[in-house]
């Protein structure tokens, strides 16, 4: 029942934004409700769950959202992104430019979260295709691909960082099966698959398209050291912060927080700004309209995150573990599976990665599984057919403004790629190391 009233849960939703033209947010809300009721939870409970939901998602993701949009906004009107464009489009060509924003993907969202990595390179990519009179879809499905692969399979992302901890992985194994596990993922998923979306010829959202004026001065443009620095300082600040544990702890804990890394970042480029002529008045203004951007994309991640909370209050996650844990299947299959169904009923990536991997932990004990390859499984899994209940989903629609049917047909398509070639992977490594 508790699967039938999210299948239902899920269709309603879907029906509320394209047949009855609902604004998201509203359709979020009201399913949430009704989902509640489905699931025969309280009125307190109900509400308390869309409160905790929008909290949670908005408290975890708004200040990255806002900084990022603030910091994306001066990089355009500073020229950084038109200087950046041309120097990666210098070294790759037109005719490799997907292949070359598919490597600063990976690169990037190595050490970066989904959320900063995807506001920091969405825009050069859609001012690239602008550029290059190429579909915006096409060109950012490689440089997705890699920031979903990394956000998956590779510690220190959330996820498998929490599952790796769980099973008592060793770091440095899970990062060498990880990278070779997604490197080819990347290249199916992003390069090969998205070859098929060339004909998704929708213009991106023109309010993140950085558009320069020509006529500028030159003195008003930033330089190209310049400009890598402002979308670079947040990555390089992070990494400190995941690398420098062991020589400074206090200080590595401020740095590994994206808000305050962005938060500095944003100083640095305020500063850089000013050096070219940039005027208090002019930083504030850009910044306001940069948060305007944002602000219905924040709403449709407080409605999601109130369904997906519902969704957890009511028992969804630990019931498909529990009817899963007497399968005699291959254990990265059950693991994969778990994970799998439960990021499709919940949506959350990290909340189906540590939901199955609480319940795997038992079944890995007493079986002769690689727990390195496990957490890559489970990561693999968590990625599975991304749709209306996750935030990534509507981050992509909204930056890239896709109607319903060619978000699923590129993005949800990519992400399932992307989770059943990583299973594909473990099973390969599974056969050749062991």
């Amino acid at each position: 029942m508790l699967f039938l009233i999210t299948l239902g849960a899920i269709v309603s939703l879907v029906l509320a934004m394209t047949w009855l033209k609902l604004p998201p947010f509203v359709a979020f809300v009201g399913i949430s409700i009704l989902a509640g009721l489905a699931f025969q939870l309280s009125p307190e409970l109900i509400f308390k769950a869309i409160q905790d939901g929008m909290g949670s998602t908005l408290g975890s993701i708004a200040g990255i959202l806002a900084f990022g949009s603030i910091l994306g906004k001066w990089v355009g009107i500073s020229g950084a992104a038109q200087k950046m464009t041309e120097v990666l489009l210098s070294i790759s060509g037109t005719r490799f430019a997907r292949l070359a924003f598919m490597m600063a993907g990976f690169l990037v969202g190595l050490p970066l979260f989904y959320s900063v990595a995807f506001m920091l390179l969405a825009p050069l990519v859609i001012t690239a295709s602008v550029k290059l009179k190429q579909p915006a879809t096409f060109l950012a499905l490689p440089m997705l691909a890699s920031l979903t692969v990394t956000q998956g399979y590779l510690p220190p992302h959330p996820a498998p960082l929490a599952i790796m901890q769980e099973f008592g992985a060793d770091l440095s194994k899970t990062m060498i099966y990880g990278i070779t596990i997604a490197i080819p993922a990347i290249l199916i998923s992003g390069l090969w698959f998205g070859l098929t979306t060339k004909n998704i010829t929708t213009p991106a959202n023109q309010s993140f398209v950085f558009v320069h004026d020509d006529h500028q001065p030159s003195e008003r443009s930033l330089s190209t050291i310049p400009s890598f620095l402002i979308v670079l300082f947040p990555i390089i600040l992070l990494a400190l912060g995941s690398f420098g544990t062991g020589y400074f702890p206090k200080m590595a804990s401020y740095l590994s927080n994206p808000v305050f890394s962005l938060f500095l970042s944003v100083l640095l480029a305020g500063i850089l700004l000013k050096r070219i002529g940039f005027t208090s008045d002019e930083l504030l203004s850009s910044s306001m309209v940069s948060i305007k951007d944002i602000a219905g994309i924040l709403l449709i991640f407080g409605g999601a995150g109130a369904l997906k909370q519902v969704l957890v209050v009511a028992g969804v996650s630990q019931a498909v573990a529990d009817s899963l844990g007497a399968s005699t299947w291959n254990v990265y299959v059950l693991g994969w599976t778990m994970a799998a169904i439960i990021r499709v009923c919940v949506g959350s990536s990290t909340v189906a990665g540590i939901t199955a991997a609480g319940f795997m932990k038992v079944i890995l004990v007493n079986s002769m599984a690689d727990p390195n390859l496990m957490v890559l499984a489970l990561g693999a899994g968590s990625m599975m057919f991304s749709h209306v209940n996750d935030t990534g989903f509507w981050l992509f629609r909204e930056y890239f403004s896709l109607n319903f049917r060619d978000t699923i047909r590129s993005w949800t398509l990519m992400d399932t790629l992307v989770s059943i070639t990583g299973l594909i992977g473990v099973l390969v490594l599974d056969q050749i190391l062991f």
